[in-house]
């Protein structure tokens, strides 16, 4: 008899969250992620800017801004589950995954000179805070102890099965991340949209998640110190 208890954790997936400052209030497009990837790769380096605009200097210990953090993961879409369900699946049995594919695409092109973005200006009018050709802020998240606004810098598709009209219905995605720091909005010299202000917020958590759990791993030293003594 169920008893409605799983001894399966629930899985947390990832996403792309797009936000748009196309209306008054910013509006996410949401790109989960179908699987989520088995690695990622992640790298810090220090920041090749100083407080006096010198780096001639790399020995020395002066780091006025935060590193440079990037991640390198593939995400793979497959369509073979949804087309056994065609009737509730209208989307994958006309484009395979070239939907998912291209909404991850779009991350990559500029607000304003999309057709999206000409069709919520004519209606809303242009942006006054976001310039015409900026991409769209986009924040990557990755359970809740890690949310970070991004720029994607890499994107490379790997199609592997089509449909009888050649939409993919199976496919790789390569992407690579560079994080933006609250120091990459705040330097622009200009009011900040909302979209970025919001991406400020979620990196300033992120990196307080990361000092409370460097504080956290102080009681581990100090297990590891007792251990050393000899009694």
């Amino acid at each position: 008899m169920p008893t409605g208890f799983s001894r399966s954790p629930k899985l947390l997936k990832g996403a792309f969250v797009k936000l748009s400052d196309e209306f008054l209030v910013p509006i996410p497009n949401i790109i989960v992620f179908q699987y989520n990837p088995e690695k990622m790769t992640r790298s810090l380096s220090p920041s090749a800017e100083t407080s006096h605009g010198d780096s001639s200097n790399k020995s020395s210990t002066t780091e006025p801004f935060d590193p440079n953090e990037s991640f390198d993961l593939t995400l793979e879409l497959d369509a073979a589950d949804a087309l056994e369900e065609p009737d509730t699946h209208p989307v994958a049995v006309i484009s395979g995954v070239a939907d998912r594919i291209s909404a991850m695409e779009m991350l990559l092109y500029p607000t304003g000179e999309s057709m999206l973005g000409n069709a919520l200006s004519s209606v809303f009018g242009s942006s006054d805070v976001v310039p015409r050709g900026s991409v769209p802020v986009v924040l990557f998240v990755w359970g809740p102890g890690r949310i970070l606004p991004v720029r994607l810098t890499k994107f490379s598709v790997e199609e592997q099965a089509f449909s009888p009209i050649l939409y993919p219905i199976r496919a790789s995605v390569s992407v690579s991340l560079d994080v933006l720091t609250d120091q990459s909005f705040t330097k622009l010299g200009r009011k900040l949209s909302a979209s970025e202000e919001i991406a400020i917020v979620a990196y300033k958590f992120t990196r307080g998640q990361r000092e409370v759990l460097a504080l956290a791993n102080i009681a581990n030293s100090v297990e590891s110190i007792l251990g050393m003594l000899p009694f």
